[in-house]
């Protein structure tokens, strides 16, 4: 059985949809997923696959907006292929990276963690609802970081269980972090948190997106993380998430 099936024939130029590939090595998987995001005419699903080395091929060709990926799946799983994206250095055609969303069941937190350092922009559960899908890779597309709730709740409850200071400590430590940031940081990090891009974070405070891009930026050198993802666990952790959507 053909693992690999592309979507409108040749890649697309221009601006119109975000253009997605998706890679679940589970069929039904990956017709749901297609099934979901084609319900939005905003977004087209251009190619997808059952293997992790093939997804990274045909992101190399369609050079799509967002790259859906199973986390966990025979071969290459999500962490390997989201890494060779990375590595390939595929650009859209307006010439922003790739994004990646990992897809993830409950029980896989670890894999979670190791995309995170990995590079992924999003997490989402697989029995999640399926606005968050569209919400998830709409946000990754925009350069936004978007972890579900359900997942951002599972890596801080897998981090407090594993740290050795415990849960509280972890907290503190965490909530110490985002106290030595300016109250401007502060608030630009719980709007990362909460799923905002660099427009929308603009639009929100006032600002130019110049001026968010630039306080991102600080916001990451002085958390010590590699990306938007991994700061808004961060957030999450310090609980600094919940008062931007609240």
């Amino acid at each position: 059985m053909e693992r690999t099936r592309a979507v409108g024939g040749t890649p697309t130029t221009g601006g119109a949809p975000i253009r997605v590939v998706i890679a679940d090595d589970e069929p039904m998987v990956r017709a749901g997923v297609r099934a979901v995001l084609t319900t939005d005419p905003g977004i087209e699903v251009v190619a997808e696959t059952g293997n992790g080395h093939e997804a990274v091929e045909l992101v190399r060709r369609y050079r799509p907006d967002v790259a859906v990926l199973d986390i966990r799946m025979p071969g290459a799983d999500g962490i390997t292929t989201a890494a060779e994206i990375r590595r390939a250095a595929t650009t859209t055609p307006s010439g922003a990276a790739t994004g990646i969303v990992m897809l993830t069941t409950f029980g896989e937190d670890d894999y979670i963690l190791r995309a995170l350092g990995g590079g992924a922009n999003g997490f989402l559960i697989k029995s999640g609802e399926p606005e968050e899908l569209i919400a998830g890779v709409r946000a990754v597309a925009d350069g936004a970081a978007y972890l579900s709730p359900k997942v951002a709740a599972r890596v801080v409850a897998h981090l407090a269980s594993t740290g050795v200071s415990g849960p509280a400590g972890r907290r503190a430590a965490a909530r110490e972090q985002v106290a030595a940031l300016t109250a401007r940081e502060r608030d630009v990090l719980a709007l990362v948190a909460a799923g905002l891009s660099n427009g929308q974070i603009a639009r929100r405070i006032g600002v130019v997106e110049g001026t968010v891009k630039a306080h991102v930026s600080s916001v990451l050198a002085r958390l010590g993380v590699a990306n938007r993802a991994a700061a808004a666990v961060l957030a999450h952790e310090a609980g600094l998430a919940a008062d931007a959507r609240g």
